[in-house]
């Protein structure tokens, strides 16, 4: 069966069914004569048992433990069902009381009722632009569910979209993190990055703890933007990731000037600047890696910044040597600089 017809027969989008198609949690494995992809007999099963585990209350990456995990306790899932339930149960007490509100109210408010279903629904349209439109338009925007918002945000892949999704984000009533930090973990690459992006934009100290949290993730990708993210906030857990940027080159330029940021913020130039010789010293390290680590120093304005280069403009590699000395003329220069009055 086509994706088309699943979704017909299923009361899905094919959005949707894409976006389980790329995170792996029920993809088509067989093929049509035409090699096209199709859904299988057991496809077709394992997608109603996803959409039943959801219809319970449970996140995508619950439902995936439940079905692929053969050590997956069900007494731990009845758990995580109660404490849902618990949630979904305030979370209808809040619309009920809305609802009461607007039942009370001018008959014009209704209008307002209408228009979030139509939003909700509206952000499944087939065409970008108006999905974009929906939710650059809408007043309602902030009053829509937020974990809705996320999934959405990760099942995206136009640009525009995406960035309107994550402007309503920023505008609902502060939930969503929980899905986006459940898709950290992903199967598919994309869906990784465009949720820690989505995490680095949420200002909130709940997002901050799992940008820290993110920091031992086995993507590099996802380590390297949640420790841009977080030292952008300031956050010095996020230094060595940075570092380790620097060494291998992945965004080399933007993690030096967030370490020369944390450096001054935290008064810790002199340690880090250290820590940036002691990897220039490091046996197997590549020239190309120590000519990352010496421009890096620049934006360590100390003392020890100062005494690395120094020694670096004696320094065998001749490209290294060349860096020293204009990264110690800028220095220079800038502590010659008067001050702005």
């Amino acid at each position: 069966m086509l994706i088309g017809e699943v979704a017909q027969h299923a009361g899905l989008s094919t959005r949707m069914l894409r976006h389980y198609d790329a995170i792996g949690l029920v993809s088509p494995s067989a093929r049509t004569s035409g090699g096209y992809r199709a859904y299988s007999p057991d496809d077709l099963r394992r997608l109603f048992q996803v959409e039943s585990l959801r219809s319970l209350g449970l996140p995508l990456g619950d439902v995936r433990s439940a079905l692929d995990d053969p050590t997956f306790v069900p007494s731990a899932l009845v758990d995580d069902l109660i404490a849902a339930t618990q949630e979904r149960i305030a979370r209808e007490q809040e619309l009920l009381a809305r609802l009461r509100e607007v039942r009370a109210g001018e008959p014009a408010a209704w209008t307002d009722v209408l228009g979030m279903v139509a939003l909700l629904r509206g952000l499944d349209h087939a065409e970008p632009a108006r999905r974009q439109q929906l939710l650059l338009t809408a007043p309602d925007v902030a009053r829509l569910p937020a974990a809705s918002l996320a999934e959405a945000l990760l099942a995206e892949d136009d640009p525009n979209v995406a960035g309107a999704l994550q402007w309503a984000l920023g505008r609902s009533d502060g939930g969503g993190l929980d899905v986006l930090v459940a898709a950290l973990d992903a199967p598919d690459r994309e869906v990784r990055r465009r949720a820690v992006a989505a995490v680095v934009r949420i200002p909130t100290d709940e997002a901050t703890a799992a940008l820290t949290g993110a920091l031992d993730h086995p993507d590099e990708d996802v380590r390297a933007r949640a420790a841009l993210g977080l030292g952008a906030r300031g956050g010095e857990a996020a230094a060595p990731e940075l570092l380790r940027m620097v060494v291998r080159g992945a965004d080399d330029v933007d993690a030096a000037e967030v370490l020369g940021a944390l450096a001054l913020r935290h008064g810790t130039a002199d340690r880090l600047a250290r820590a940036v010789e002691e990897e220039l010293r490091r046996p197997g390290a590549s020239p190309a890696a120590r000519a990352r680590l010496t421009q890096a120093l620049a934006e360590l304005d100390g003392a020890a910044a100062h005494e690395v280069l120094t020694a670096l403009v004696d320094d065998p590699d001749a490209h290294v040597r060349r860096i020293a000395a204009y990264c110690l003329q800028a220095c220079r220069a800038r502590t010659r600089r008067p001050s702005a009055r």
